[in-house]
């Protein structure tokens, strides 16, 4: 591999790490904010929820828009409305500001996914796919690691407010490297610079393609249960490991930098195997991660058991992302890529946006968390189980 496919994995590491700093600092940040702008958690839940309509609204349309446009303008401006959007959220003095600001930045993650791996699968062959996403993707996981030691350090002599701005810095920064390091298409092989897959896609032959195939439903659905069910323990781990479990708040916080750190190591091994027997054996795997997790914790009643199913989770967690992306090259023609992984966020988005909202009410409804943990388990399962007609079907041509 050459400098600029470097460069382009390089970029698009720190574009996820920057996207999922904004993306999950927000509840570490609640606490604080919940007192400060006096606001009942419903609103602090209509505050998140406007990140992510914006942001399942928005996939699909920058999805295709890489597929057609250049890729490195994508992701630049993306990052940038994704920086501005945190900057801002340090002023916001009301829930409807609030909601706004974060709604601007759910636009700006919309461009920071699709965009992001389509440039990667351009550029990687098949056999390096999935290792090549799953280190592009690691960006996303040390992003919670880091970021959710380093809050903590920040919030108590500075503020909530300070640690936007942070975050709002660190996203420009990303911005910059996307505009300098990426660029859209790898040149042909023994020719003039001409650029691979410069043609651009009629959009009605582009959506045909992909809404004709059973395929893109079974993996869409699947991809919608797996995100519902990652999101219980990422939203109600640390609350259910303080109230429930009663252990500190500061080993509950650490339980988040478990799955980040299991999730980066899952990505780098599973990313790996993945090129080897295949994306979609991966996926069924993570299934079983996530669901074994998800139940674990329901069992844990020793803090060494509930390290280990949350490591458990937090493999599953980390690998499903990039493999997801990368099946979409392997089993549809490459000239949708981009497309799809877009189509298939509007999934992942709506799972993300029920996902607090059920668990919520039935954490209210039973009194526990543990029915919650073992409705995301049972949501892994189905996401499993939707693979298996997929596992017996070729590639599209």
């Amino acid at each position: 591999m050459g400098y600029r496919v470097y460069a382009i994995i390089t970029a698009g590491f720190f574009t996820l790490f920057a996207a999922f700093a904004v993306r999950y600092s927000y509840g570490l940040l609640l606490p604080d904010m919940l007192s400060s702008l006096a606001i009942s958690k419903t609103e602090a839940g209509i505050i998140y929820s406007s990140y992510f309509l914006t942001y399942t609204l928005f996939s699909p349309v920058l999805g295709l828009l890489v597929d057609r446009t250049d890729a490195r303008f994508i992701l630049t401006v993306s990052v940038a409305l994704l920086s501005i959007g945190a900057y801002l959220m340090s002023l916001s003095t009301t829930v409807l500001q609030a909601s706004l600001f974060f709604a601007l930045a759910g636009i700006g993650h919309s461009g920071c996914w699709a965009p992001v791996v389509t440039v990667v699968m351009r550029w990687i062959g098949e056999k390096r796919r999935g290792i090549a996403l799953s280190v592009v993707d690691l960006g996303s996981a040390v992003s919670i690691a880091f970021w959710s030691i380093m809050i903590p350090l920040i919030i108590v002599p500075h503020g909530w407010r300070t640690v936007w701005v942070i975050l709002g810095i660190s996203g420009f920064a990303a911005a910059g490297m996307n505009f300098f390091m990426v660029r859209s298409h790898p040149p042909v092989e023994g020719g003039t610079g001409a650029l691979i897959g410069a043609d651009k896609i009629p959009v009605r032959a582009a959506y045909a393609g992909i809404l004709h195939d059973r395929r893109f439903y079974l993996i869409g659905f699947s991809y919608l249960l797996i995100s519902f069910s990652i999101l219980i323990p990422l939203t109600f781990l640390t609350a259910y490991a303080t109230q429930e479990l009663t252990v500190s708040y500061k080993f509950a916080a650490g339980l988040i930098a478990v799955i980040g750190v299991a999730g980066s190591i899952g990505k780098l091994i599973l990313g790996h195997v993945s090129d080897r027997v295949g994306r979609v054996k991966v996926m069924m795997l993570c299934g079983v991660l996530t669901a074994a997790g998800g139940i674990g914790l329901v069992c844990a009643h020793e803090l060494t058991w509930l390290i280990f199913f949350t490591t458990v989770f937090g493999v599953g967690y980390g690998t499903i992302w990039p493999v997801y992306a990368a099946s979409a090259r392997d089993l549809f023609s490459r000239e949708y890529a981009g497309s799809i992984v877009g189509m298939w966020t509007i999934f992942h988005g709506l799972g993300s946006v029920l996902a607090p909202v059920l668990a919520g009410w039935t954490i209210d409804a039973t009194g526990t968390y543990h029915w919650a943990f073992i409705l995301a388990a049972a949501s892994s399962v189905i996401s499993m189980l939707l693979l298996f007609p997929v596992s017996q079907r070729k590639k599209s041509v």
